[in-house]
């Protein structure tokens, strides 16, 4: 008999391998309003182009970072289930997801060799799989036009590092500071790369990952998340507020 819904609890009314009710799974949605041009974070500016304040004081390392939806609800309930659950049939709804927003990242690239952010060995053995790479190959299957190449061996994570969570902005980012490396850059050499993740918090990992890439060689670094999250009150600075905290502030 079908057991009940890993999110809500309510009885499940059919056998299915993922868990999950239809109900919850349909209200997942998509991010929604104004959102930074390159970060993807939320804004509330008239000001020209949307970009947060971050980016518009200092330009991160990658072209683009885009999420499916926000970090909250349902979506980190599933990504949960998926990650310490070790239900892995969730990677195939978060791949769907994933697949939304690099469709719309298409016209950006003709193609492009797909990197998921590594774990590290010890903690590979531990969960058994690398939930980003799961989520990466379920995304591939599900677009419909594809000339991405999934090459999940081209990024190694060779210190473990501290869960991020709790963590500063700067905490996270020396956190992260020398933990990966490129093993394989041969395969990304004058290519763009799509770096995808489960979760995109402050930009730290992601940073981090796109500096590396494009050191070893990578033409552009776009970022791909199932999802992001948001800030409670995200602002936008004014051009002569932009201007004046120029090279003052690093993106974090």
């Amino acid at each position: 008999m079908p057991s009940d819904c890993r999110l809500c609890q309510a009885p499940l009314t059919r056998i299915s391998r993922l868990p999950v009710c239809s109900a919850c799974l349909s209200g997942i949605a998509p991010i929604s309003g104004r959102l930074c041009a390159v970060c993807g974070e939320r804004v509330f500016t008239p000001y020209g182009d949307a970009l947060c304040g971050e980016c518009g004081i200092e330009a991160p390392p990658f072209v683009r970072a885009v999420a499916y939806g926000s970090y909250d609800g349902g979506l980190r309930e599933l990504i949960h289930l998926l990650k310490y659950g070790r239900v892995r049939p969730a990677a195939g709804v978060l791949g769907r997801m994933l697949a939304e927003v690099i469709q719309g990242l298409g016209s950006e690239f003709g193609s492009a060799v797909v990197v998921p952010v590594p774990l590290h060995r010890s903690k590979l053995r531990q969960r058994g799989f690398n939930q980003a790479e799961e989520i990466a190959r379920a995304a591939l299957k599900n677009l419909t036009c594809n000339t991405l190449t999934l090459a999940p061996g081209v990024l190694e994570r060779k210190r473990a590092t501290e869960s991020q969570t709790g963590l500063t902005d700067h905490q996270r980012l020396e956190n992260v500071r020398g933990a990966f490396t490129v093993a394989a850059p041969g395969l990304i050499k004058d290519r763009d790369v799509l770096l995808v993740d489960d979760v995109f918090t402050t930009g730290a990992t992601a940073g981090e990952c796109a500096r590396l890439l494009r050191r070893r060689g990578a033409e552009r670094v776009f970022v791909a998340t199932v999802a992001r999250v948001l800030k409670s009150e995200a602002t936008g600075a004014a051009p002569d507020d932009i201007e004046q905290a120029r090279g003052s502030k690093a993106y974090a």
